[in-house]
């Protein structure tokens, strides 16, 4: 039993760090269509090699045979023997649509035999364009490709042997000769050069003793190891050095991406590789052995290795490169644990009844009046205050991780339109709750498919506009006043105002002749079911769905606006809250109610300006020389009683838009954790969510963007007297 729980478990963890792994190979193909670089390749062969690996491990058959043509291929890419083209990496990407799709089969209990066909569709194409010379790459792998000429042999390029024979040679029985008569047996020697400097003069000279130096160019296919094998039986009186021809070293800069993990030591990895022979690696230890024996410092055996010429420079380089990198990607991702989405959501949940409880505490505590109670009672809420803080940063995650998925998407829709599109990405880094941005990629998904299908334009078209063919889509992503906000723009058609007024009057949304702002009529677009697109397409059409986007974003606490300018394009600006758990709030009182504001809304609370009639509470006032509406929020929510004669306006801030909201009470900072409302309150605007104060009764908070938008709608409108209402107050039935 307990075997099958821990095999289940590191199945769940090969998952996810499989479906990492997937994600690392699709931007590393992304990466490789705007253009061939070898470290994406690398970096793409290595996730589809780990992929095979663990799969192996677990008996996934159809998943490694798979995975095994698409390494195949990504191998060809890396040793220059296929071209990497647009046809190729689209090939790529449906590859690694089909291992997440063999890989979830695994998980649901599906029959992996299930996507066998789709399987061998692929790998036949695979085999087929792995099967191209790099000239013919450009053809598509789907088609016949005709026979391309045999490739020119390449130049001939030979190893470098320098050779000196022990002086006890002839004394062991050995003749130098007998050697180099037997290379050829292993290539072709193609020069040789006597080295006469350690010959002494004649009159010295001692026949017993070898003087024998010489240097060869070995033409031959064979391994370090096998050309050191002919000199074997001298290995211990003879000084060898082979300089590996350039294609060699090539062929061990690959090897390294594949051989090198960050526990290898350097000359283990460099005997893997072929760089290095056992002989040459236990010569070089032996040299640091009696270095320290002599009490110096040790040589480093990478300067060593290429003292001696026993390695190429090159090689010792790349692989203590390669190790470096290596060790700090493993030091970089030690630092993080994977934890499941649901245990934070338990933690945060917990917290924030910690909250409730610290604010209960704090009451009783002022309540008592024991300066000691109250003092502990004020550190136990600062500790709670900063466990909340680092609970919610536990959840918040770049928002650039959900816009990298869109360069896939521009990819594919940009080619299936016959579009040039670039896609720019900022603001990557700006920080999201996780439990956001898995609600915003649907909205967000729809954005970017309109803006490709129908917002920018063909080639041509931009040509005779007179704009680049090149059309431009860009995410951009940046925190303001306690929200995040996220854009799409591009540079295309943009939004004509005649037409969407057209539509709106044909279909009875706006009288004729009305006067409308630009932003008003942009606003059309977000209505049910309106469109001005000609044609409806299986991607988009500009306006349809567009209310599910607003609705969707505003179910998160958020707002969304456009802006647009025919011919020059248009921007989609998308204003979100950072977290729906917990935040720093700021406590009013309107009659018998407590409400909350997120405190990062707040600009400043004044006292009530004298040109506000305190009886209507509405209209507008002057704020140091600038006109703000003003809101009333006992007549908004329809609160019954007579107001205090003091009372107070809170100005606050959404989009750059200020207004002021007209109070009874300031009631001061309280960290709030937010609950959902009931259905009751879905259709109430300028409410947002709800609290459990420390007292235990409940706090509704407010929705400050649709308080900005009230306001400067309703301005005029409140300064009529109200007609009579008896409605009883939805706060009071609640």
């Amino acid at each position: 039993m307990r075997e099958a729980q821990i095999i289940a478990q590191a199945r769940e963890c090969f998952m996810e760090e499989s479906r990492d792994l997937l994600v690392q190979l699709e931007a590393s193909l992304l990466a490789l269509a705007e253009g061939a670089d070898h470290d994406s390749v690398n970096a793409a062969f290595r996730a589809a090699h780990t992929i095979k690996g663990s799969a192996g491990l677990f008996g996934l058959d159809a998943v490694v045979a798979f995975t095994h043509h698409v390494e195949a291929l990504l191998e060809n890419l890396r040793a220059g023997a296929l071209a990497v083209t647009d046809p190729v990496v689209t090939l790529l990407l449906e590859c690694r649509d089909q291992i997440e799709r063999l890989l979830e089969a695994t998980q649901g209990g599906d029959a992996e035999m299930d996507h066998s066909a789709e399987s061998a569709r692929l790998i036949a194409l695979l085999q087929r364009a792995g099967e191209l010379p790099p000239e013919a790459g450009h053809e598509p792998p789907s088609a016949p490709q005709a026979a391309a000429p045999a490739a020119p042999a390449p130049a001939r390029e030979d190893w470098l042997l320098h050779l000196r024979f022990g002086s006890d040679t002839f004394v062991m029985g050995f003749d130098p000769l007998s050697f180099l008569r037997y290379l050829p047996s292993v290539g072709e020697v193609v020069a040789a050069e006597a080295l006469l400097d350690a010959v002494p003069p004649l009159d010295e000279l001692d026949p017993e003793r070898c003087h024998l130096g010489t240097v060869l160019r070995l033409n031959s296919n064979a391994d370090k190891r096998t050309i050191e094998a002919v000199f074997d039986f001298v290995a211990d009186s003879l000084q060898l050095e082979m300089l590996p021809p350039t294609r060699h070293v090539d062929e061990m800069r690959l090897l390294l991406e594949r051989h090198a993990d960050d526990e290898t030591r350097l000359g283990e990895l460099l005997l893997r590789i072929g760089a290095l022979t056992e002989r040459e690696l236990a010569q070089a230890l032996q040299a640091q052995k009696a270095a320290v024996t002599a009490g110096q410092a040790p040589p480093r055996l990478g300067e060593q290795l290429v003292d001696k010429r026993l390695a190429p420079p090159e090689v010792v380089q790349a692989a203590v490169e390669r190790q470096g990198q290596l060790r700090e990607r493993k030091s970089e991702e030690s630092r993080f644990v994977r934890v499941q989405a649901d245990k934070l959501d338990a933690l945060i949940a917990l917290i924030g009844e910690l909250v409730i409880a610290g604010s209960a505490t704090q009451i009783l505590a002022a309540r008592q009046g024991d300066n000691g109670t109250t003092e502990a009672a004020a550190r136990v809420c600062s500790l709670v205050e900063g466990a909340r803080d680092r609970a919610l940063q536990l959840r918040m995650v770049p928002i650039g991780e959900t816009f990298t998925r869109f360069k896939r998407i521009a990819h594919e829709v940009s080619r299936s339109l016959g579009k040039d599109v670039e896609l720019t990405i900022t603001g990557g880094d700006a920080e999201l709750d996780k439990s956001v941005v898995d609600q915003i990629v649907d909205p967000l998904t729809h954005l970017v498919r309109n803006a490709l299908d129908h917002g920018l334009e063909t080639p041509e078209e931009r040509c005779a506009a007179g704009k680049p063919a090149q059309g431009r889509l860009a995410l951009n992503a940046y925190h303001e006043s306690g929200s995040i906000v996220i854009e799409v723009s591009d540079d295309g058609r943009g939004l004509s105002r005649e037409r969407i007024l057209a539509k709106a009057i044909e279909r009875g949304l706006v009288s004729a002749g009305v006067e409308m702002s630009d932003a008003d009529v942009h606003q059309l677009i977000f209505l049910p079911g309106f469109s001005t697109a000609e044609q409806v397409t299986d991607l988009s059409g500009r306006g349809v769905g567009m209310d599910v986007v607003r609705r969707n974003i505003q179910a998160l606490r958020g707002e969304v606006s456009l802006a647009s300018t025919a011919g020059r394009g248009s921007t989609v600006q998308i204003r979100l809250p950072l977290t729906l758990a917990i935040i720093d709030g700021f406590r009013i009182q309107v009659a018998d109610h407590s409400f909350v504001v997120p405190l990062d809304g707040v600009v400043e609370c004044i006292e009530t300006p004298a040109e506000v009639n305190t009886s209507t509470g509405a209209g507008c006032f002057h704020l140091r020389g600038e006109m703000l509406p003003l809101l009333c929020l006992r007549r908004h929510l329809g609160l019954q009683g007579e107001p205090p004669a003091q009372r107070s306006v809170v100005v606050m801030r959404a989009a750059g838009r200020k207004v002021g909201v007209l109070v009874d009470r300031l009631l001061g900072e309280h960290q709030t954790v937010i609950k959902p409302l009931g259905r009751l309150f879905r259709r109430l605007r300028g409410i947002s969510g709800s609290t459990i104060l420390g007292t235990g009764s409940v706090a509704l908070i407010l929705d400050i963007p649709a308080l900005v938008n009230l306001a400067d709608h309703a301005a005029g409108q409140y300064q009529r007297p109200p007609a009579p209402s008896r409605r009883p107050s939805p706060v009071a039935t609640a």
